[in-house]
């Protein structure tokens, strides 16, 4: 098992340093400034258009609005990667990871803004509202089926086996923690088959009702335990409030190699950070486009935004607060123990009444996580093939992962889903690159309207030499009120 992990590492390294990287910024760069810095311009109206109302869909209820599409997004993004990721990053790449983290995730802002706006264009209408993503933009706005294809079953085999592993194993070794913390012995080896038993049937509850009932779930779950664990933080910060400075200096210092802390280097903070940062924020990796496009918006434009804010909540919200727990705790830098390393520093500081209230947080947040991972495989199955019995077994074959994950090591766990995430982003960003300037006209559009006093809407005669489109009929009905 070592000699598999360390031969995965090694493909990692060489895959991240000289092709992933250097894409994800120069793509981030690019949309940065040909938008105009839109992901920093435009927050005022992030935060608006989350509360813009769906349509009625095809069977008669309500289609996802762009909260609730938000919220799926979020259910995938905000997890183990704020927690455990940011965690694995600081223990391996030193404080110095989390700069990056935060460099990387406010350049890509621009990048999710344009791949989630891509994919409201090119949705297409199904029974319970739209369905989109990377590969029907691929198809329909490229005219490259293939590559749909390939993302697809990529997609696929990253969210639905690869990330569905770790946020159990993340589970298990949360409650393990919890346990031996509670008993001071050591957990048992039946525990982490009874967690992985127990994720199997509550999941397996959910995702066989469907995207309304995941979309209810992560609406009703993901804004709750993210609100309390940034509370812990921001009380933890408080009590320390004599080391934010400090705090500070280091992870500036450790960024550029001023002040070398622990045996992480320039090289390795910048891959840690902008390893674990993609996990978590997944801008620019083609996931969250999946959930943009279920949403019910008037303009392309609106979905893009609420996602890019989604940026925001997840690396400069949850994961700083992560990384303040940690480094006001005065970490050991050089050990990868994920969710046990945050475990530890809110115990150093509340109590161990906070590291069992953590094991409760990491439960949910990976649970709807796990969700919002099915709904991405499940749109993308769909894109290949309407086969119900194809659908039936990824849902079987998803939960079976969860068991495996919960029992699995670690570190073989993370280094899969590099690769597959990787792999992932690579061949989103080479589809973005072309369709990019699309997703900006959209945008100038979407300002013009604003600037006259319009809720902005969008019909595809306002820009009738764009093809592919499926949706966004010349007949929709304009709402000439001034804006809120």
């Amino acid at each position: 098992m070592d000699a598999l992990n360390e031969a995965i590492g090694a493909v990692n390294d060489v895959f991240w340093t000289y092709l992933v990287i250097p894409l994800l910024v120069l793509v981030g760069v690019y949309f940065t400034v040909r938008s105009k810095a839109v992901q920093i311009r435009l927050l005022p109206d992030m935060v608006r258009d989350l509360r813009s109302a769906p349509e009625v869909a095809p069977d008669g209820k309500k289609a996802i609005s762009a909260f609730q599409a938000f919220s799926i997004s979020a259910a995938a993004r905000v997890g183990t990667g704020n927690i455990a990721g940011v965690a694995i990053a600081i223990a391996l790449g030193g404080p110095g990871a989390v700069f990056w983290m935060w460099l990387m995730g406010l350049i890509m802002g621009s990048a999710a803004f344009v791949e989630s706006t891509l994919a409201q264009l090119f949705k297409v209408r199904h029974s319970t509202g739209y369905r989109g993503g990377p590969a029907y933009y691929m198809q329909h706005g490229l005219r490259a089926r293939w590559m749909g294809v390939l993302f697809a079953v990529v997609i696929i085999f990253t969210f639905g086996f690869a990330f569905v592993m770790v946020q159990s194993n993340s589970i298990a070794a949360a409650i393990s923690n919890s346990v031996s913390t509670a008993t001071g012995q050591d957990a048992a080896g039946w525990l982490a088959p009874l967690v992985g038993g127990t994720l199997v049937v509550l999941v397996a509850i959910v995702v066989f009702g469907g995207v309304r009932r995941i979309a209810h779930v992560a609406q009703m779950t993901v804004p709750f335990m993210a609100l309390i664990y940034l509370v812990l933080g921001i009380v933890v910060v408080a009590m320390n409030i004599e080391q934010v400075p400090t705090v500070f200096g280091d992870i500036v210092g450790a960024a550029f190699g001023i002040r070398e802390i622990g045996a992480a280097g320039v090289g390795t903070a910048i891959m840690m950070g902008v390893r674990r940062g993609l996990f978590s924020n997944e801008a620019g990796m083609g996931s969250a486009p999946n959930a943009g496009a279920t949403a019910a918006v008037s303009h392309p434009v609106k979905q893009g935004l609420a996602q890019t804010f989604g940026i925001y909540f997840d690396t400069l919200f949850v994961c700083s607060i992560t990384a303040f727990i940690i480094l006001v705790s005065n970490p050991t830098y050089g050990e990868e123990v994920g969710a046990q390393l945050t475990q530890n520093a809110l115990e150093a500081n509340l109590g161990s009444w906070a590291l069992h209230l953590l094991t409760v947080i990491i439960f949910l947040l990976a649970f709807t996580s796990v969700l919002g991972n099915f709904y991405y495989s499940e749109s993308n199955l769909v894109f290949l093939t309407n086969s119900r019995t194809a659908l039936t077994v990824l849902r079987l074959v998803i939960v079976g992962m969860l068991f495996l994950g919960a029992v699995a090591s670690l570190d073989v766990v993370w280094s899969v889903a590099d690769v597959t995430m990787g792999v992932m982003a690579v061949i989103n960003l080479v589809a973005i690159a072309p369709l990019g300037a699309l997703a900006l006209r959209l945008l100038k559009d979407y300002q013009e309207q604003r600037k006259q006093g319009l809720d902005p809407v969008f019909t595809r005669d306002r820009l009738p030499d764009i093809e592919g489109v499926q949706c966004w009929e010349s007949d929709r009905v304009r709402d000439t009120s001034a804006v809120s």
